[in-house]
């Protein structure tokens, strides 16, 4: 993703939680999983990615109790964690109904940006960069705490297989259809301009290639945006499905909480599992 460590590790880390957040639940014990080859990385980088974790562990109000280490030619980091919500408010994936609102609570296209990071397209000194780590480091832990305060139907975390792969599960899991307004969902512009230029990354075609049977979009809908709705993304925000007599409680919580970043950006129908795409 990054070359940062400390970066590196906190990334890892809200990625981690959002398996958390994503039920309503609140973390409260972490353990460090790390792996990394007993030679070729100097102590100093591994304890920036452990300090990148900790910062966010300690963010979330958990605690990190321990953890395992493998020695792997191949850096990974990444969280076990232990959260605890009430059994009969716990929100999974297949709750969605139909009349819901649809929000997302993060932009897309940050699988689009770390490709072209990679490629050199742009630097750890552009705004650019700045705009993208801040959106993957950053906790889902509010949009979590606003879904249990009101009360939503259900949810699920954007990560690997993009928009239209998680909400075709929850499609699926919830036996409705779900509508989506292009023009109302947040993305990088320059995920756009990057898409535009064949930077794209491989799984993305493979999202868009496993939905298709299942998913229609309108005709006017150009190519590229098709796959920043495929965009594979690594600590995503929240798609969120509220009753629509919810919306107003929904939206002023979220106000009084200082939380901008939630976009109504469909809604679920009666129907066959499926997506719609509309301009």
């Amino acid at each position: 993703m990054v070359d940062d460590p400390f970066i590196f590790g906190q990334i890892a880390s809200a990625n981690s939680l959002s398996d958390i957040y994503v039920t309503g639940a609140k973390p409260l014990l972490a353990l460090n999983l790390l792996s990394f080859p007993k030679k070729g990385i100097p102590r100093e980088v591994i304890k920036k990615i452990l300090e990148g974790g900790l910062s966010k562990i300690k963010e979330a109000g958990a605690l990190l109790v321990g953890g395992h280490s493998v020695d792997d030619p191949q850096p990974k980091y990444g969280l076990a964690l232990v959260g605890i919500v009430h059994p009969e408010r716990i929100i999974t994936n297949r709750g969605a109904k139909a009349g819901d609102l649809l929000y997302l609570t993060k932009p897309l296209g940050t699988g689009i940006l770390t490709t072209a990071f990679k490629a050199g397209l742009f630097n750890e000194e552009s705004l650019l960069y700045k705009k993208m780590v801040s959106t993957m480091i950053e906790l889902n832990k509010v949009p979590a705490e606003l879904m249990i305060e009101v009360g939503v139907s259900s949810a699920t975390d954007i990560t690997g297989f993009g928009l239209i792969g998680h909400a075709l599960e929850m499609a699926q899991g919830s036996k409705k259809k779900l509508l989506f307004y292009f023009h109302r969902i947040p993305f990088f512009k320059e995920a756009r301009e990057f898409a535009q230029m064949g930077i794209i990354p491989e799984g993305d075609y493979q999202n868009l290639a496993y939905c298709t049977n299942l998913l229609k979009f309108h005709p006017t809908i150009k190519e590229e945006d098709r796959l920043i709705l495929a965009d594979a993304q690594t600590s995503g925000g929240l798609l969120i499905a509220c009753p629509k007599e919810k919306k107003a409680l929904l939206e002023s919580k979220a106000l009084e909480r200082g939380f901008y970043s939630l976009y109504l950006v469909g809604e679920v129908m009666e129907g066959e599992p499926s997506l719609e795409i509309l301009p």
